[in-house]
């Protein structure tokens, strides 16, 4: 204080910032007790701007307390500063109002060491006795995680409400990265036996308030403001080599309403204009290559041209008001994650695919024991169709089963709707699935795969009994029941609530040449193999794992266990084909899994998914089997072409040629 002389120092939470959260709880007769005051200007600045007047400062520096007794006595008459520690007040209990700490508390509980801890319980004792019941204690505070708790810990068993602000900046350079909080604790008497506590916090000064459960919840809502901060530093200051990725979410529900993903480009020489923009996703998008994943967003940034671009991702679970209310929603958040060297009021500007925000209409939504909460919607896909998805929650960005919706098609006599009229509401689909129609990429290449079946070719009427181990919406076991008149199709599936899902949503129906076994499918490939085997000529395996914790989403673990693999190969008829969808993240165990085939299967062929994790492995019994390439391409154009039957929808995108042309042999 000496060194500084009459220069105050704020350390953090100057009055301009502190001014909203203050303003709201002081009342001008409030007696005011600022401990620890230092030279702060904050007192002077409250008395100034008539906030209040009969404030008395305390602290244990001869020296400030001099120089601000000299600073204030001819212009503040009312306000007082005194030699004082506050671990030992002089003052008569309930004297104030009102108790003010900025930065006191930080700089005392600089540990969690018992001495320290002693002498913050005195404090505390001190700061409770002379306070009046229904009077405050303001703490301004950096909510180091150990300063929170203690604090909110003492005060609320004490029986006082607590609640923190954090308080909004000023928009100047601030001397700490970390946001400002303000602990405000307010004393009831103490009542006897166990009363609830009422733990508040306020993440901006116009919200209202909001409830939380425990301390710890508190702190760690407290933390994710901190993280955020910080991320927001460093965004500013350098480009982000990896993408950052974070949730936005609900102020009444919690729940998530935007995820952002921000993507640098090194590569796209800056301009004035091309530093920064942001991409809404049309909803029910996000799970697209594009949208959905680091590659294809880094694609979308590079192509888009900008520095930066912070995609943003809608919620199922809320309502958007268009791509107005979206921008005048995120404009202030997005602007905490801009690039260094934008230029000052440079406009930022908002894209999106066709203009739009996009369709999401959830028909159904429900939880399993088996697959947990799940929903059904239907979405607007990058043309004029509409497609049905089922996505389990757990997981959200992986569709698990897609269909096709039709177009609806006018009755017979129907007249036109005139152009004046209101249109039908484009949330409002056809229910009608279009059967006809595959999605999965993987789907296609597992329907390409019966080509490798050896004997007759497999044309449409060929006999075939064909095992499909995991239903989701049916679309797999449907397109081959449909289009292979003689197939009989088994299909195995464990959660019965997966076979009302595709029932009832997905136009899936069973008959005499398609059942559905719900069963697991390891128990029911062991009774099989043990009583009839080499029954089938193709078995589909396209099972997802429950458990996320392996770099192996599809299929579970057990299934390519060397042991049940043996019991596939059992039941497989010698020239038959086992068709996998392996999905695995974690390198090693991709190896470990294809070694284990390559032991079970001498024959074993690859077929990679362009843009998804996704190989389609397709396995056989005999190494005799080995199709040459040229055959291979020509049984596949046949089937092709028996399969484009007059009168029968068939999509341009069933290149059956094309998806074996890129196999290879393992």
């Amino acid at each position: 204080f000496r060194q500084r002389g009459q220069r105050p120092f704020e350390w953090y939470g100057a009055f301009p910032e502190l001014c909203p959260v203050l303003h709201k709880y002081v009342r001008p007769r409030d007696k005011v007790l600022v401990v620890g005051c230092g030279n702060s200007e904050l007192s002077e600045q409250m008395y100034d701007m008539g906030m209040c007047e009969d404030i008395v400062n305390i602290d244990i520096s001869d020296t400030v307390i001099r120089q601000m007794q000299e600073r204030s006595r001819s212009k503040r008459p009312k306000m007082s500063y005194l030699l004082m520690d506050m671990l030992q007040m002089d003052f008569p209990d309930a004297h104030f109002q009102v108790v003010l700490d900025k930065g006191t508390l930080d700089a005392v509980l600089t540990d969690e060491e018992e001495a320290t801890l002693t002498k913050v319980d005195k404090m505390f004792a001190e700061i409770s006795r002379v306070l009046q019941v229904g009077g405050r204690y303001f703490c301004v505070s950096l909510a180091q995680a150990h300063v929170l708790k203690k604090a909110v810990e003492y005060f609320s068993q004490e029986g006082w409400v607590v609640r923190v602000h954090q308080v909004a900046g000023s928009g100047e350079k601030q001397q700490f990265v970390l946001p400002v909080f303000v602990y405000v604790m307010t004393k009831f008497r103490k009542i006897p036996g166990s009363a609830p506590q009422i733990l508040e916090i306020c993440l901006e000064e116009q919200d209202k308030p909001m409830r939380v459960e425990s301390t710890e919840q508190l702190v760690a809502a407290v933390k994710d403001r901190q993280h955020y901060a910080l991320l927001c530093s460093q965004l500013s200051k350098t480009p982000c080599g990896e993408q950052v990725s974070l949730d936005l979410c609900d102020k009444e529900s919690g729940r998530p309403r935007y995820t952002l993903h921000v993507v640098d480009s090194p590569s796209v020489k800056p301009s004035r204009d091309n530093h920064f923009a942001i991409f809404i996703i049309p909803q029910g998008r996000e799970t697209e290559w594009l949208f959905g994943t680091e590659e294809g967003r880094k694609q979308l940034a590079t192509s888009a041209g900008f520095g930066r671009l912070v995609t943003v991702a809608l919620h199922r679970e809320q309502h958007y008001e268009g791509m107005a209310g979206i921008q005048a929603e995120l404009s202030g958040k997005v602007m905490k994650l801009a690039p260094p060297g934008l230029p000052a009021r440079q406009q930022v500007p908002f894209l999106s695919v066709g203009g739009d925000i996009g369709v999401r209409t959830v028909q159904h939504r429900d939880t399993s024991p088996l697959s947990g909460e799940y929903v059904v919607e239907d979405v607007k896909g990058d043309s004029t169709f509409y497609f049905r998805r089922l996505i389990f929650l757990r997981n959200r960005n992986v569709v698990q089963s897609e269909a096709r919706l039709l177009a609806p098609t006018p009755l017979p006599g129907q007249k036109k709707r005139r152009k004046d009229k209101k249109k039908p509401s484009p949330a409002e689909p056809c229910a009608a699935i279009d059967k006809s129609y595959l999605c999965c990429e993987h789907h296609k290449a597992m329907v390409a795969g019966l080509c490798l079946l050896g004997g007759p070719k497999p044309l449409p009427g060929a006999l075939l009994a064909v095992l499909v181990v995991g239903l989701g919406g049916g679309s797999l076991p449907l397109f081959i029941h449909d289009y292979f008149s003689q197939a009989r199709v088994a299909v195995v599936e464990i959660d019965p609530s997966m076979l009302e899902v595709a029932t009832r949503w997905f136009g899936f129906s069973q008959g005499d040449r398609m059942r559905v076994h719900i069963s697991d499918g390891l128990d029911y490939v062991t009774k099989l193999a043990a009583e009839a085997p080499a029954q089938y000529d193709a078995i589909m395996f396209d099972v997802d794992s429950k458990d996320l914790t392996v770099g192996m989403s599809c299929p579970p673990p057990a299934f390519v266990e060397k042991l049940f693999l043996q019991k596939v190969k059992t039941i497989l008829k010698p020239q038959g084909v086992f068709v996998l969808n392996l999905v695995c993240r974690d390198a090693q165990l991709k190896e470990s899994v294809l070694a284990t085939l390559r032991e079970v299967f001498p024959l074993l062929y690859a077929r990679r998914i362009e843009g998804e994790v996704n190989e389609i492995l397709f396995c056989q019994p005999s190494p005799e089997g080995q199709q040459d390439p040229t055959e291979l391409g020509a049984r596949a154009r046949a089937l092709e072409g028996a399969l484009r039957q007059p009168g029968r929808p068939w999509d341009s995108s069933y290149a059956l040629a094309d998806m074996l042309q890129a196999i290879k042999i393992l």
